[in-house]
């Protein structure tokens, strides 16, 4: 099941274009650009598919209907690629004709099935017609697929002129880590892939335009995050700069086997628990790396997260736990289904020290080589701000690169903007306005040399701020 890319060179293009319209919708791009797409190339394409479009937007890319079971999903978008990555009520442009192309890099695995080519490495470059001379990419968060920035990122950027590319890092879904030979290889992969659809994009860009990108920037919430800080830590000559929000930090010592375990069993004791015993347990919590005041947050993250990624991170990074097991799934003990004790009891301190070859290759080292801005909330459930962005905040200061970074802590943000104004007892702010107002800091910053605020809090804003962010 391992990739293939040293195939990627010799892959065999099978290429259509279809050129497609709506009524009432925004005009078509110019003929000029729809030419011109006829005979793009995206190195290393095993398969490509080249449409020109009245709206890449999601609102147009769905004719207008967001529904889950909208009429066109899974044909330039997919709504559950990017289902309750948004707080209700977010304002996104809409109107912005070009072109879009979907494919497959030359890949081994399987576990991407959209468009009917259960094919892994699936990518969605788009070109707007009015193009700014610029690109961004997008890393994938969690295990989601190419078109889970479709609504945080990428209507944002064509909007404003961006070319905009993404990938599924090579494997998705709660089974990624079957793809790869040895521990990590999984995760490893999404780097290559990264950066090579950010290559392939800027290939593209210089056939449908007829010239070169001036800039490329990289950005992604959650593990799209993650790959942003890696690839402005060993991609210099691709990008040059990025955001990154909520990015998830794999260090040896501190990581998702390190806090999660003791998560799992300390929950359950606060929630039953009363009096000193209840408080104890809150303090096990607040130990692990949870910051006070995000309780309310507790019970959804342990019916939904934390038992799901210990289990999935675990078997890709310490496959050997369980045996012949994948991800300790028992017949009393599915995917989604709590109280799998084996993995609830996991001590990485006491796995044998072939385990932590793991990561390398996946360990960060805050070695920024291009500008980043990163945003982290001060309630986030999933990957607590300690332990993942003040963390990685002071691997940037100790590799003396805090003049390439700036970090700002969003009061009230967590890990996942759908749940804002839906869970109860708790009044949450969502990430996304601050992520955006960000990247055109970033490029302010990368562009003109206007520096962007200092790091610090980001304060509270009266009411819920669904769409504004002051840094």
């Amino acid at each position: 099941m391992r990739r293939t890319l040293g195939l990627l060179a010799t892959a065999t293009l099978l290429i259509t274009i279809t050129p497609m319209g709506a009524a009432g919708a925004a005009p078509p791009p110019r003929a000029s650009l729809c030419e011109a797409a006829r005979s793009l190339d995206v190195p290393g394409a095993e398969h490509q598919r080249v449409d020109c479009l009245p709206d890449l937007t999601t609102y147009g890319l769905l004719g207008g209907d967001y529904r889950p079971t909208g009429p066109r999903n899974g044909v330039h978008t997919d709504v559950a690629d990017f289902a309750n990555l948004h707080a209700a009520g977010t304002v996104n442009p809409r109107g912005v004709p070009g072109v879009q192309v979907d494919g497959y890099f030359s890949d081994t695995s399987t576990t991407n099935t959209l468009h009917g080519w259960n094919h892994d490495s699936q990518f969605v470059i788009r070109l707007p017609e009015r193009w700014n001379g610029r690109i961004v990419v997008a890393g994938a968060p969690g295990v989601r697929r190419q078109y889970s920035s479709d609504f945080l990122v990428s209507d944002h950027v064509l909007a404003q002129g961006f070319a905009y590319a993404s990938i599924d890092k090579g494997n998705t879904g709660v089974f990624f880590f079957r793809d790869g030979e040895r521990p990590g290889d999984a995760v490893r992969e999404w780097h290559a892939r990264t950066t090579q659809v950010a290559r392939a994009a800027q290939r593209v860009v210089r056939q449908a335009y007829g010239r070169p990108a001036e800039r490329t920037y990289m950005t992604g919430i959650s593990n799209g995050g993650y790959l942003t800080r890696w690839q402005l830590e060993n991609e210099p000559g691709v990008f040059d700069g990025g955001v990154e929000s909520e990015g998830t930090l794999f260090e040896r010592d501190n990581n998702l086997l390190t806090y999660l375990p003791e998560a799992l069993q300390a929950y359950p004791a606060f929630r039953d628990a009363t009096g000193p015993a209840k408080e104890a347990a809150r303090q096990r919590m607040y130990a692990a790396g949870f910051e006070p005041g995000s309780e309310p947050l507790w019970a959804l993250h342990y019916a939904v997260y934390w038992d799901l990624t210990q289990r999935i991170y675990r078997e890709e990074l310490d496959p050997s736990f369980d045996g012949d097991l994948e991800a300790s799934i028992l017949p009393s003990c599915p995917l989604g289904v709590l109280g799998c004790a084996k993995d609830t009891s996991y001590d990485l301190s006491t796995r044998p020290a072939e385990v932590m070859d793991a990561f390398d290759g996946i360990t960060l080292t805050g070695k920024l080589k291009r500008p980043m801005l990163s945003i982290h909330g001060t309630f986030d459930a999933l990957l607590p701000i300690g332990l993942h962005g003040e963390r990685y905040t002071e691997l940037v200061e100790e590799r003396h690169r805090s003049r390439l970074h700036r970090a700002y802590e969003v009061e009230r943000g967590q890990h996942v903007d759908g749940f804002v104004g839906v869970v109860p007892g708790i009044s949450l702010r969502p990430l996304l306005p601050c992520h955006r107002a960000a990247l055109d800091a970033l490029v302010a910053w990368v562009e003109r040399g206007v520096e962007p605020p200092a790091s610090g809090p980001v304060q509270a804003e009266d009411g819920p701020a669904i769409n504004t962010c002051t840094l």
